[in-house]
């Protein structure tokens, strides 16, 4: 096309395994496998033309790490005894749809089981999901939300259900999830006026302690529900996202087998 161009871009692969701080050990395979979105999906536009983004050229940038004879001969002893333990922060993602002239929305056995260290819910067009031109999938409008709880075994957590009010601006414990949810005192480059316009992002912090830190928290089971209300039925049919984290251990043994303590 003649309005085509080249863009470079780099970045991080947020993947679970890469977001821990331990050096994996030597003689481990590693397969990674990458999805493309849709064009679709990942371009915007005014009309209805079809586009095509074609990858010219990509690389992976891995370090590596060249370790003394004394520190590899202790590896291999330590191994002897006991695995090699990788602490990860496992994601799960979800979605639901809720149809359109819906007041409402619950949800029961979001997670069932295992429950995770933080919860992440937002609100997209379902149109914008499966893909359109002139939508942006990640604009995450409020739908005139006024009600979001997040129940454990019929108990409401960390406290007492969201009680929002949009058109009056009354909605600062919304707002405020952003940084109680990730354990933040500091800003973000998502302000108060923002949030109200595409940004709004629910976070909770489900630990036992409420602090996020890099310590382990005892197992917690149980059956999760979301439930959401809407101030004016939904004009068009909405998608919920849901997006949770785990903590959970993935092992390395002395013959390089690799175990993990999660099922999917």
């Amino acid at each position: 096309m003649a309005n085509s161009r080249t863009l470079d871009m780099i970045g991080q692969l947020h993947c679970d395994i890469f977001q821990q701080n331990r050096l994996m050990l030597n003689l481990v395979d590693m397969k990674i496998k990458m999805i493309r979105s849709k064009p679709i999906f990942c371009l915007l536009s005014t009309n209805n033309s079809e586009y095509n983004v074609e990858l010219k050229h990509a690389s992976l940038f891995v370090r590596k790490v060249k370790v003394r004879p004394g520190v590899s001969l202790g590896h291999a002893k330590a191994l002897e005894k006991t695995s090699a333990k990788y602490h990860i922060d496992r994601v799960v993602c979800k979605t639901y749809s809720v149809p359109k002239g819906s007041l409402s929305f619950m949800q029961d056995n979001v997670f069932l089981g295992s429950m995770p260290k933080r919860l992440i819910i937002t609100f997209v067009k379902n149109a914008a999901i499966n893909g359109q031109y002139s939508l942006n999938p990640f604009n995450f409008k409020h739908h005139k939300l006024n009600f979001l709880g997040i129940y454990l075994d019929g108990q409401p957590v960390p406290c007492k259900p969201m009680e929002l009010n949009y058109e009056s601006e009354n909605y600062i414990r919304a707002y405020h999830s952003l940084f109680s949810g990730f354990n933040r005192d500091k800003g973000i480059y998502i302000s108060r006026e923002e949030f109200s316009k595409g940004y709004a992002i629910y976070s909770f912090d489900l630990t036992p302690d409420l602090c996020d830190g890099s310590h382990f928290n005892l197992l917690h089971q149980g059956n999760l529900r979301v439930e959401a209300k809407f101030a004016r039925a939904l004009e068009e049919t909405v998608s919920v996202l849901v997006y949770a984290e785990f903590q959970n251990i993935i092992e390395i043994t002395k013959s390089r087998h690799v175990l993990c303590d999660f099922a999917n």
